[in-house]
């Protein structure tokens, strides 16, 4: 099962557009949203061609294929309009020895992590910069029970669709067979 994973597309129906061609261009089976889908926020400009109707409008024609987290944009309001659940905080994924632990970022983040045990993979947005960090495991956060070992957790982000931040480019992952690419929305380039 191929997965395509994006985040923080703010309201931009250009860029969520794009997301959706590349999504039927990389023939992924679901398309993982991270968060904060139809409204720019306060600290961001308005995004290329803002128009959250038609982003509802678009994604809920593929909803059947969406598994979304609430970004700090999110409103319950939101929900009465989008025809996929978009208000759980945080969604956890088993993959054989791993543990996924999906969220927005703006809560539980790299630097705020839920309790997790070595190798289990952190993926979240929100910082609109990609990122793919190994993060020591703190003691005394209920991670583990011997605070001497060297454990460490993976933190992933996907960048931002619609307004990457730090001079990165418009972006997305997929993950596919065990693998996780970082891809350029622009041309699907890893």
């Amino acid at each position: 099962m191929k997965f395509m994973i994006a985040s923080d597309i703010h309201g931009s129906a250009f860029y969520c557009r794009r997301m959706l061609e590349r999504y039927d261009k990389e023939n992924a089976d679901r398309l993982i949203l991270l968060g904060d889908i139809l409204y720019h926020g306060p600290r961001n400009d308005l995004p290329r061609e803002y128009d959250p109707k038609k982003v509802i409008e678009m994604l809920n024609g593929r909803a059947a294929d969406i598994l979304c987290v609430r970004g700090n944009c999110e409103a319950e309001v939101d929900q009465m309009v989008l025809s996929f659940p978009v208000m759980a905080e945080y969604a956890v994924w088993n993959m054989e020895n791993r543990l996924i632990y999906i969220t927005h970022g703006h809560n539980v983040s790299a630097d705020n992590p839920p309790p997790l045990k070595n190798n289990d993979i952190l993926l979240h947005g929100h910082t609109h910069v990609p990122a793919c960090e190994e993060r020591p495991i703190i003691a005394g956060k209920g991670n583990h029970e011997e605070p001497d070992r060297k454990e460490s957790f993976l933190y992933m982000n996907p960048g931002s669709v619609s307004i990457p931040k730090d001079g990165t480019e418009h972006s997305y992952m997929t993950f596919e067979n065990g693998t996780f690419l970082w891809k350029r929305l622009e041309d699907g380039e890893v």
